[in-house]
C-alpha cells in the first residue's frame, strides 16, 4: 500500500495525485454542466471550466484519506467552490443585484410576517409598488445570487466544506460532523420546503432531488422555461430567509 506523504495538505505521492485528477474529469464536466446551466447565457463556460479544474487539482493536493471522507465528495465541493469564486468576480453579483435581493428578502419576509403565510407574486410586485411583469424581471435579475447563494458553504473541522445544495441533492459525505449537520439541516430544509407554495414545492423538488432540468420541470407543470426560473429564485429567497438561523 502506497503511504501518504508528509506534507501538512495530506497530499498523495505524485502518480496517485495525477490518477485522482485523470478520474475526476468526468465529475468536473457534469458539474459545470449542471452549474451552467442555472446561469446567463453569456457566461465564458471555457473559463468555468478553466476554474473547476483548478479546483479539482487544489482537492487532489489537499485531499488526506485518513480523514474518511470521499474524494468524489471533497472534490465536489472544491470544484464547486472555485466555479463560485469565479463567478463571484463577474459583473452579474454587482452591488445593484446584491441590493435588489436584500430588498427583496425583506419585503418577502415583512409580508410574511404580516398575513402568517407566504405571500404571492402579485402580493410581493404590488408591495414593491411594481407590476407583476417587473417582479418576474426582478427574479431573473437575482437568479444568479439565489444559486449562489444557496451554494455558499461552510467547512468542518476537517476541511471538507458543506453547503445546502448538498442537502437538497442529498450528498454521500461520510464523516460523522457532516451527518450531524446534514440531518440537522435536512429537517430544518424539509419543514421550509413543506411550507412552500405547490408550484415552488414542485420546483424545487424535481430540479434538486429529481435531477430535472427547466425545460422538464415546465412541460411536467405546464409553465415556461422562464416562470420555472422565477418560481425557483422565488422559493431560494423564501428558503434562505427561513433557514438563515440554521446557517452553522
Amino acid at each position: 500500500m502506497t503511504e501518504v506523504g508528509d506534507l501538512d495538505t495530506g497530499a498523495f505521492q505524485s502518480a496517485e495525485r495525477e490518477q485522482l485528477i485523470l478520474d475526476h474529469i468526468p465529475l468536473v464536466r457534469y458539474l459545470v454542466g449542471r452549474m451552467s446551466a442555472k446561469l446567463p447565457p453569456h457566461l465564458d463556460l471555457q473559463d468555468l471550466m478553466s476554474s473547476a479544474m483548478i479546483g479539482l487539482i487544489n482537492a487532489a493536493d489537499r485531499f488526506d484519506p485518513s480523514r474518511g471522507v470521499l474524494f468524489k465528495t471533497f472534490a465536489e465541493q472544491h470544484v464547486r467552490g472555485t466555479i463560485l469564486d469565479e463567478l463571484r468576480s463577474y459583473d452579474v453579483l454587482s452591488r445593484s443585484m446584491r441590493d435588489k435581493y436584500k430588498r427583496l428578502e425583506r419585503e418577502l419576509h415583512e409580508l410574511e410576517n404580516r398575513f402568517g403565510r407566504h405571500p404571492t407574486s402579485e402580493e410581493v410586485a404590488e408591495a414593491l409598488q411594481m407590476s407583476l411583469d417587473d417582479y418576474y424581471e426582478l427574479l431573473d435579475d437575482v437568479h444568479v445570487f439565489t444559486f449562489i447563494s444557496l451554494d455558499d458553504s461552510w467547512e468542518g473541522d476537517d476541511g471538507s466544506p458543506l453547503c445546502l445544495a448538498d442537502v437538497l441533492c442529498e450528498s454521500d459525505a461520510k464523516n460523522p460532523q457532516q451527518q450531524v449537520i446534514t440531518m440537522q439541516l435536512a429537517e430544518a430544509l424539509g419543514k421550509a420546503i413543506d411550507t412552500l407554495p405547490e408550484k415552488e414545492r414542485l420546483a424545487v423538488t424535481l430540479y434538486y432531488n429529481e435531477d430535472f432540468n427547466l425545460k422538464e420541470i415546465g412541460e411536467t407543470l405546464g409553465l415556461t422555461e422562464s416562470r420555472i426560473s422565477q418560481l425557483i429564485s422565488q422559493a431560494m429567497v423564501r428558503l434562505r430567509s427561513r433557514l438563515r438561523l440554521h446557517r452553522i
